[in-house]
């Protein structure tokens, strides 16, 4: 059971690879987190998103992606709700206030882990693309005979999970140092500040605009 040939896992960890590599809004989110708020605040938003793709996982091995694949209705919903929220998530840092300071990354500074990490399953859970990717991706590693379905499909989802927690954790570790190396780079920080901001707003207009 779930024994595969190194062809197929050649295929697939290339690929897990390149796809946490591709931008997106979940590694807009970790990264924005990062340089906002250190290594902690990188860390939580980490997390965050990757229990939204263990959701979107469930969901694919259970069969229940396929209603955001087949209803238009249900996937209007789930992209108009995400996408207020990538959008609301970057006015709140265009509209904040201007300290004229690069972003502070100290301990004291950085907010609840915990509102992060809700924040981070909400950036990955509200988006209906990442739920048909992995409706239309995970299928293709399906082998038979090599064990139920549902079984291959949250495996394999799984260990798309696993390659992301080889990956982004140097990512936050080094955008952390780079935060820390930019605080008294007043115009820069500001400057970086609203960037994010208009990442996100251009990440949730986005997604307001893609089709099925």
């Amino acid at each position: 059971m779930l024994t595969y040939s190194l062809a197929h896992w050649m295929v697939f960890l290339s690929t897990a690879v390149l796809l946490n590599l591709s931008p997106g809004p979940d590694m807009a989110f970790i990264l924005g987190q990062t340089a906002r708020h250190g290594r902690r605040g990188g860390v939580a938003a980490m997390f965050g998103v990757w229990s939204g793709a263990a959701l979107h996982v469930a969901m694919a091995a259970l069969g229940l992606s396929a209603i955001l694949a087949t209803s238009a209705l249900a996937f209007s919903l789930v992209k108009w709700v995400g996408a207020a929220y990538l959008i609301w998530l970057g006015l709140q840092i265009l509209l904040s206030r201007d300290s004229g300071d690069a972003p502070d990354v100290s301990v004291a500074s950085t907010p609840k882990t915990g509102a992060i990490y809700r924040q981070g399953i909400l950036v990955s859970a509200l988006n209906p693309k990442v739920a048909i990717f992995f409706l239309a991706f995970l299928p293709q590693f399906v082998v038979p005979g090599a064990g139920p379905a549902a079984l291959q499909l949250a495996f394999h989802g799984a260990l798309i999970i696993a390659v992301a927690a080889a990956i982004e954790p140097p990512l936050v570790l080094l955008g952390a140092r780079i935060a820390r190396a930019m605080q008294g780079q007043k115009r820069l920080g500001r400057w970086l500040e609203k960037g994010l901001g208009g990442v996100f707003v251009g990440l949730g207009v986005k997604l307001a605009l893609s089709q099925r």
